[in-house]
């Protein structure tokens, strides 16, 4: 074998090599990710200076995802809470597992605004931003229903 014909072999592995690696490369997805989507919100109207908010997130991505925070205009001091035991708490996150959902509902977790700014009534709408960990903000507008709505006893 000449040099050149050695030189030429090498060369074409090398290049095959390559190829077969960026072919690799390409059919890959990526990294998985959450695919967060919310449904069913809502919050009953208020009858003092607080409120709650309820609805479902449901991640079809292949990754979690954790919600850290909301935000309104409604009030300065918006907390997550959950329900454990018939007692209420504030929590710093809620999980939202890759596959899966996180439910806001009454008597269970849920959104809590503290010290509202006007007292929003039924048919109006709250605009409420949700904070993730990985996923970028989602604006949300809860209707305002029925003090006593529940759609889990439906």
């Amino acid at each position: 074998m000449t040099r050149r014909t050695t030189l030429t072999a090498l060369t074409t592995v090398v290049a095959l090599a390559g190829a077969m690696a960026l072919g690799g490369c390409s059919s890959d997805s990526g990294p998985a990710r959450p695919e967060l989507k919310v449904d069913g919100a809502f919050m009953p109207q208020p009858v003092g200076d607080m409120a709650g908010g309820f609805l479902t997130v449901t991640n079809t991505g292949g990754a979690a995802d954790k919600l850290t925070s909301v935000t309104s205009p409604l009030s300065d001091d918006v907390q997550i809470h959950e329900t454990k035991n018939q007692k209420m708490r504030q929590v710093k996150s809620f999980e939202i597992p890759a596959n899966g959902e996180l439910k806001l509902e009454r008597g269970g977790s849920h959104i809590m605004f503290m010290a509202i700014k006007k007292q929003p009534k039924q048919g109006e709408k709250v605009r409420i931003e949700l904070h993730f960990e990985r996923s970028e903000p989602i604006t949300v507008d809860l209707p305002v229903e029925a003090a006593t709505h529940n759609p889990s006893k439906h």
